[in-house]
């Protein structure tokens, strides 16, 4: 596992929860093209607060079972808590490194979001996770890619600026941002089939894209500020979502999320 640059306080928990409501849509299109459905066991690795848990709790069903693996106490405390007052009795959570997930019974489906990019060998930790997940099953995953931002943020300087400060930022952390395209070589290589894939961005003048990177500036500036990036060049953190609001509103373009990657293949009948 890397540095993870986003930390696990409350503030940070609260990111988190509020990217996963954006973010849902992209994912839950993801899962259910992969075939997760009701009654099926599912094990999502890297958990955090419990989002994509949640989210695969509706697919699933209360005839299913939804195991999450996370790493971080304080994380996996919010977890339960949220699972709890949500009435989830089919959603439990594992504290583990995603490189040491114990044996259970073998799993219908393995998911995660945005983990494989903070790992130093997701190579490893897919084949050894594969291995938990029956012949035959699904395993789905969602990555980042920010590479397409460059051209697309460049009439906007505040936010290609600020897009160039988090992604310098992510990767002297030791993170892979553009991990979402290596999905494919990933998969292969830790002995699935080559993956079905898919690309989405969200594009426009919504404010919610200005919250995405501002909050996530926000975090970064605070959990990493002995990694001297470019954030700081940014000025007024707390000022940054309205300038961010504002210049794209005074020009002819548009702004952009990461491209966010979905990967998923299916387990060979016999073990490779």
């Amino acid at each position: 596992m890397t540095n993870y640059a986003l930390g696990s306080t409350d503030a940070e928990h609260e990111r988190l929860i509020w990217q996963a409501e954006w973010i849902a849509p992209l994912t839950e299109r993801l899962f259910r093209e992969a075939g997760v459905g009701p009654g099926q066991r599912v094990l999502d690795i890297g958990s955090g607060v419990g989002d994509v848990a949640l989210l695969v709790a509706r697919l699933v069903g209360p005839s299913g079972k939804v195991v999450g693996v996370e790493r971080d106490a304080h994380a996996i405390a919010r977890a339960r808590a949220r699972v709890a007052e949500a009435g989830l009795h089919y959603v439990e959570f594992v504290q583990s490194d995603v490189a040491n997930i114990p044996d259970s019974k073998p799993f219908d489906a393995a998911v995660g979001r945005f983990v494989l990019m903070w790992l130093q060998d997701p190579v490893s930790v897919l084949r050894s996770m594969s291995r938990l997940v029956r012949p035959g099953g699904v395993v789905a995953f969602h990555e980042p890619y920010w590479a397409p931002l460059k051209d697309l943020l460049a009439p906007l300087p505040l936010w290609s600026a600020t897009v160039s400060g988090i992604h310098e930022t992510f990767r002297r952390s030791g993170a892979n941002p553009e991990l979402g395209p290596a999905l494919y070589k990933t998969f292969v290589e830790a002995g699935l089939p080559g993956p079905t894939m898919r690309l989405e961005m969200v594009l426009g003048r919504d404010s919610d894209l200005a919250q995405l990177f501002s909050d996530l500036v926000r975090t970064l500036a605070t959990e990493q500020p002995q990694l001297d990036s470019s954030l700081g060049k940014l000025g007024d953190v707390t000022t940054l979502r309205k300038r961010l609001e504002a210049e794209v509103a005074a020009s002819n373009d548009i702004a952009a999320s990461p491209a966010f990657i979905g990967a998923w293949s299916r387990k060979p009948a016999a073990d490779v």
